[in-house]
């Protein structure tokens, strides 16, 4: 014979797993996040390029990477960057 939750128990389960489900959510988000790396402020010169101010930077470290870390802080949706303009550039150790 097969059993049946309640109202009040079925109730009980779905807010159980909303809950547990949204912990799981923002857990996973914060960890995804992370710290925000130490930044400069650069005002772009005529002439720059985000690869060329990323290789200035990446000491050694893969340039594709810190253009992406360039574009990520300064919420750039290409890599057209104008004169004047000022970037966040990722500083320190680990870039």
């Amino acid at each position: 014979m097969p059993r049946y939750l309640t109202a009040p128990s079925r109730f009980l389960v779905i807010i159980s797993t909303f809950v547990v489900a949204l912990v799981l959510l923002l857990a996973s988000s914060v960890m995804a996040a992370g710290p925000e790396p130490a930044t400069v402020d650069y005002r772009v010169r005529a002439g720059d390029t985000l690869w060329m101010i990323a290789a200035e930077v990446a000491d050694g470290s893969d340039v594709r990477g810190v253009v992406t870390q360039i574009r990520h802080l300064n919420d750039l949706d290409s890599s057209i960057i104008l004169p004047g303009q000022m970037l966040a550039i990722p500083s320190g150790p680990g870039i």
